[in-house]
């Protein structure tokens, strides 16, 4: 694995446990919309690209898919592990998947593969059978989200970095999430709306959850922790309503597709 790579263990694990037990559960609606759209059982074997810490995969096996995944952190993995120990969860490049050719029927990504990393996009469509299932998840819209707030933080990064977080969310343009998959040779090619939307408590658990993700670490190296926090909370104070939860709703963009049965023999 390159260090490219091992640094996104900085971003992602430094608060590992935060992210697991505070972030991610708030997926739970993309995760559960994405399995039930690939109609995910117990005749698949599925790899989660990018898995985090491993709940998505935990919900996929819940339905009785036999299940892998891979990370760049090694803290996150940890938890993974955790979490589905019947699992073949590994520290690893997704543009070098450790697995044999046509060793996966299903395989997703819930926001893991950027418009930066397309070759992982091949190489998923390397270790799935021939007619086995992709699930992708990007984001979409995201000024036009009513939730875009809950972004703004990010954009405390240096300049290279914004400009960097603008060209990993490329995928979720009109049109580009779907040629990059034809180009990789996937056809049915599918765009949906995924119901997406965080909920905090508060202001202070917001701040905190926002902190244990990788683009909030690229703010605090440019601002401080202390301007990140404050930041943080005085937007999120000002969308609180009385006897409700913090709620900001994202345009996340999910896309379906499959790898011919016989290659070279199906057009999209």
């Amino acid at each position: 694995m390159t260090e490219s790579w091992r640094l996104v263990d900085e971003g992602w694990g430094r608060r590992a446990t935060d992210f697991a037990a505070l972030s991610e559960p708030a997926n739970c609606r993309e995760y559960v919309a994405m399995h039930h759209r690939l109609e995910v059982d117990r005749s698949d074997r599925l790899v989660d690209v990018a898995c985090g810490s491993g709940l998505a995969l935990e919900l996929a096996m819940l339905r009785g898919a036999a299940g892998a995944g891979i990370d760049a952190s090694e803290r996150l993995v940890a938890i993974a592990r955790e979490r589905s120990p019947e699992a073949e969860i590994v520290v690893g490049d997704m543009n070098a998947l450790p697995w044999d050719a046509s060793t996966f029927t299903v395989a997703t990504s819930f926001r893991g593969i950027w418009g930066t990393t397309p070759a992982a996009v091949g190489e998923i469509y390397r270790v799935l059978a021939p007619g086995g299932r992709i699930g992708l998840t990007v984001w979409g819209h995201i000024k036009a989200s009513p939730g875009a707030w809950a972004l703004a933080p990010f954009r405390l990064a240096a300049p290279s970095k914004v400009q960097n977080q603008a060209a990993m969310v490329a995928l979720g343009r009109p049109g580009v999430g779907e040629e990059l998959l034809s180009e990789m040779g996937f056809v049915d090619i599918e765009r949906f709306d995924v119901p997406f939307t965080w909920e905090f408590a508060d202001p202070t658990m917001y701040a905190r959850t926002l902190a244990s993700t990788g683009p909030a670490y690229e703010a605090i190296q440019n601002v401080g922790e202390d301007e990140f926090t404050r930041t943080a909370m005085e937007l999120a104070s000002a969308q609180m309503r009385e006897g409700l939860v913090l709620r900001a709703a994202i345009n996340v963009v999910g896309f379906l597709a499959r790898k011919p049965e016989q290659e070279g023999k199906e057009q999209k």
